[in-house]
């Protein structure tokens, strides 16, 4: 278990400056199992028919901590128009993240995945990483890192993704 936790916090030091990575061909959004708060599974494919941002966060992630409030926002401002946002929390240790959470209080869904199998499917290379995802389940553009600017980035994939047929 350490050693997810170091591997993930090397991935971060990679990971340097947040930026966009264009999805050179979209591919199919893994169809991953994810547990809500109290255990319940959710599907991934669940989400079909609708856009959909999923981030990979973690509590000992300090650029988490800046972008977590900033991916609530967006899903307070773009949830009525049928945009999901889903933070997937990669803690080894359920108690960390519901420390984060009490002190962060948010609207946004909270998934976990205390086993690490999402990120591996996913292809997560840093700490916080999101993947934008079109109505057909397609992984249209991916950002790994965070900076503030990046919530125009997200707004404008989004509006894109919401006025594709």
């Amino acid at each position: 278990m350490i050693g997810r936790a170091c591997a993930f916090l090397a991935m971060l030091l990679v990971a340097g400056a947040a930026g966009r990575l264009a999805a050179a061909t979209p591919r199919q959004a893994p169809d991953v199992v994810l547990q809500a708060a109290d255990g319940t599974p959710v599907r991934l494919a669940a989400f079909k028919g609708k856009v959909v941002l999923v981030d990979f966060w973690a509590s000992w992630c300090l650029p988490c901590k800046a972008s977590f409030p900033a991916l609530d926002k967006l899903y307070r401002e773009l949830q009525p128009r049928g945009v999901e946002v889903i933070a997937v929390n990669l803690d080894e240790e359920r108690k960390n993240a519901d420390a984060f959470l009490a002190a962060h209080p948010h609207q946004m869904p909270v998934l976990f995945d205390p086993k690490g199998d999402a990120p591996v499917a996913f292809g997560v290379k840093g700490m916080p990483m999101s993947f934008v995802i079109d109505k057909t389940g397609a992984i249209r553009f991916t950002h790994m890192g965070y900076r503030g600017n990046v919530d125009l980035s997200y707004r404008q994939e989004i509006a894109q993704l919401l006025s594709e047929r």
